[in-house]
């Protein structure tokens, strides 16, 4: 079964979202690869970031498991003078960090003949959206872009604040934006639930023309790697946060065509 929804599906949202994350980066690759070569090469880097905020995602992107590995052997144990009985902890929770390492990918457009970046393309995370992390996201931004790297921003999540606030935003579920070395300015694609992903061009070098990119084809390659129709359950609602009635009487009409 194919995606139903002529764009994003707001479905992969939820739980299954680590894993259309890195199968999405993985469609970008494949289909900006053979176009760049053989001058570049592009590559797939991970880093990592510290969630501390995890709580916010049980039962949206983490399983409960991820985050409560509860040792159940605790039981309530008697003294030797058989007077004192000891209370058990509520609950244990292996490990003593109290934050989740998220790993991130990042697609690499770099020349080939000296490995210099020049091009990133960013899929947002939760983690990416909210308290350090957003900063820290913020600021890795702000440092590419000065160093003269040309900077794509993909955000398919509805949750959490976006990188790139400005007045003059278009309000939507989703939103890309653009920024070329050297120019002062952003371009935007404001994308909703109802829109099909638009195909946006990838810049390289100055000597060298932009590349397409069709955030609709790897959304498609996407899916069909994932099977992901096998773990979607369209009876339920999408994952929060909540659609407005009128999208959510399109969504419920899109299910049942």
């Amino acid at each position: 079964m194919n995606n139903p929804f002529p764009g994003m599906n707001p479905y992969l949202e939820g739980a299954l979202w680590s894993d259309v994350h890195h199968e999405m980066a993985s469609a970008i690759r494949q289909l900006i690869a053979p176009k760049v070569s053989p001058k570049y090469i592009t590559r797939i880097e991970t880093y990592t970031v510290k969630d501390t905020a995890a709580e916010e995602e049980i039962g949206i992107m983490y399983p409960y498991v991820a985050l409560l590995l509860r040792d159940k052997t605790a039981k309530p144990r008697v003294t030797e003078q058989g007077v004192a009985t000891l209370t058990p902890p509520t609950t244990a929770i292996r490990g003593t960090q109290s934050y989740l390492e998220v790993q991130v990918p990042v697609i690499e457009i770099r020349d080939r003949q000296n490995q210099q970046l020049i091009t990133a393309i960013e899929l947002l995370s939760p983690v990416n959206k909210r308290g350090q992390g957003l900063k820290q996201y913020r600021e890795k931004r702000e440092v590419l872009i000065r160093d003269g790297i040309h900077f794509v921003d993909i955000d398919l999540l509805r949750r959490g604040k976006r990188p790139f606030a400005h007045p003059l935003v278009p309000k939507s579920h989703y939103l890309i934006t653009l920024v070329r070395s050297r120019e002062e300015r952003t371009n935007i694609w404001a994308i909703n639930v109802r829109d099909t992903l638009p195909t946006i061009p990838i810049p390289l070098q100055e000597a060298d023309e932009d590349v397409a990119l069709d955030l609709g084809k790897a959304l498609e390659i996407c899916f069909e790697r994932g099977l992901y129709h096998l773990s979607l359950d369209y009876n339920e609602l999408p994952p929060k946060p909540k659609f407005g009635e009128d999208d959510l009487k399109w969504i419920k009409e899109l299910m049942v065509s």
